[in-house]
């Protein structure tokens, strides 16, 4: 019988640890996408008259279709 709980708890002991790092997988996957988002914020700011100049060339070529 002893036999039969050490197994039990070693299961649930495998079972937490696998929940675990899937939960800590998630979290690496959200700050990446976070830090990623910030660095697309900031160039889309420290770039945006190019930006602007580029978006009307492209709607302006559109346009004269």
């Amino acid at each position: 019988m002893k036999c039969k709980n050490v197994v039990l708890k070693v299961g649930a002991e495998l079972r937490r640890a696998a929940r675990e790092q899937r939960g800590q997988g998630t979290t690496e996957y959200a700050i990446l996408v976070g830090v990623l988002v910030v660095i697309a914020i900031v160039a889309i700011v420290a770039f945006r008259d190019r930006v602007s100049q580029l978006w009307n060339a492209i709607a302006e070529g559109i346009n004269s279709l």
